[in-house]
């Protein structure tokens, strides 16, 4: 056996299942990597820059293919081609979308290598680690008036989720305004505010995950954090058990959030802007992550353990960021299974058809936990259905939109 080919497959999809978000965005983008071989054998990854830039995925994919291109079985080891790969582009991939693309073509390297030793991936990456793991639902913005939060909870725990995690601030889809506070003070008001109603109509079991957002601050009517709003905000909402604070500052801000890990109680998180081990380790070395948040389809599933391990040499705990589309969270879910120090992984609730289309069986999901999968490779499939269904769209990738198509605030 040897690889063939290695395509991209960029697609175009409804974002989700869900009302709550459907407010703000109706679409999503996606680049799949199909490694092919001269066998019925396909490997199939997804690299998170297909949600943003996915018309720029094609040509970074074609310039790593003829690294690929006539290996043989004993050959297909997605360690060490990372490695080659990672090297011969060193120039201009060692962050962002280069080394993101490479993190896809890893995926279908190691969906390969599973589906060759008839083995989930996790097994290869260095074996199953939990019987189950901790699973919130990502929600995203955080509905305004208060009423729609609580039924977007509501709608979560229907679904089977003991956990969420939506975003500081609001935004209301009646008007489309958002919360424009200046001030440490106007913040903690309104966060207080909303942890207490929560706690309230919701109680004090479901586990409650903010994000700030401050990596990607897009929209100028909302005030970016600096230490001193994070500080006090974080402080404020100690009292209403937050399971972490994502992303509180800007994702460069190193000591800025090595003062907050300091000095409040609730762990502080983040990383889902970082894209290599190196950019981690300028936080691990800095003790300025309590939990570290490593997305296998923008890291690489590889580099996700590594950053994994080297937040365990200092106890500090791990949870997967994962908004890619199906395959990108099955390289999540399957590199959280390999690694010790996860405590919970991101799921998207209620999601599209880019991801249950995609899913072979669906990830087995019970009681808020994600059970280990089982079948060979990561476990996702592209059908000519599934590519014939959901065209790509040119401009569908987020912070874009198609007069009609797409809609982001």
């Amino acid at each position: 056996m040897k690889i063939t080919d290695v395509k991209t497959v960029l697609l175009t999809g409804p974002l989700t299942n869900d009302p709550s978000l459907l407010v703000f965005r109706k679409l999503r983008s996606a680049a799949f990597i199909e490694i092919h071989t001269d066998t019925e054998l396909i490997g199939i990854g997804e690299t998170y820059s297909g949600y943003h830039c996915p018309e720029i995925v094609p040509e970074i994919v074609e310039f790593f293919k003829p690294i690929l291109i006539g290996l043989k079985d004993h050959e297909i080891q997605p360690r060490m081609l990372w490695d080659r790969m990672y090297h011969c582009s060193h120039f201009w991939a060692r962050s962002g979308v280069g080394v993101n693309v490479l993190a896809g073509i890893e995926g279908a390297l190691w969906d390969l290598r599973g589906k060759i030793d008839k083995q989930p991936v996790y097994q290869l990456l260095g074996g199953r680690r939990h019987d189950k793991l901790l699973s919130y639902a990502t929600g995203s913005i955080a509905n305004y008036p208060w009423s729609g939060l609580i039924e977007k909870i509501e709608r979560y725990q229907k679904a089977g989720f003991i956990a969420a995690k939506f975003a500081a601030g609001w935004y209301n889809p009646a008007d489309k305004t958002v919360f424009t506070g200046r001030t440490p003070q106007a913040w903690v008001e309104m966060e207080c505010d909303k942890l207490q109603t929560i706690r309230k109509q919701i109680g004090k079991d479901f586990i409650i995950c903010l994000d700030g957002h401050m990596g990607n601050v897009h929209d100028q009517r909302i005030t970016g954090w600096d230490v001193g709003i994070a500080m006090a905000v974080l402080k404020a909402l100690e009292v209403y058990d937050i399971f972490f604070f994502e992303e509180p500052l800007n994702y460069n801000n190193v000591d800025g959030y090595a003062e907050l890990c300091r000095n409040t109680a609730i762990p502080v998180a983040g990383g889902e802007n970082l894209a290599t081990r190196e950019e981690f380790w300028q936080f691990a070395k800095a003790n300025a992550f309590d939990i570290a948040q490593p997305d296998a389809s923008y890291i690489g599933m590889g580099p996700f353990v590594d950053v994994a391990r080297m937040f365990a040499l200092q106890n500090k705990r791990v949870a997967t960021h994962a908004w890619s589309s199906g395959a990108g969270t099955m390289e999540n879910i399957h590199a959280a299974f390999a690694t010790p120090n996860v405590a919970i992984l991101e799921l998207a609730p209620l999601a599209g058809p880019l991801h249950t289309e995609v899913y072979v069986d669906g990830y087995r999901f019970k009681d808020g936990y994600i059970l280990p999968p089982e079948v060979p490779g990561l476990g996702v499939r592209l059908t000519d259905e599934i590519k014939n269904k959901y065209p790509f769209i040119r401009g569908s990738g987020e912070w874009n939109a198609v007069p009609g198509k797409s809609v982001f605030m």
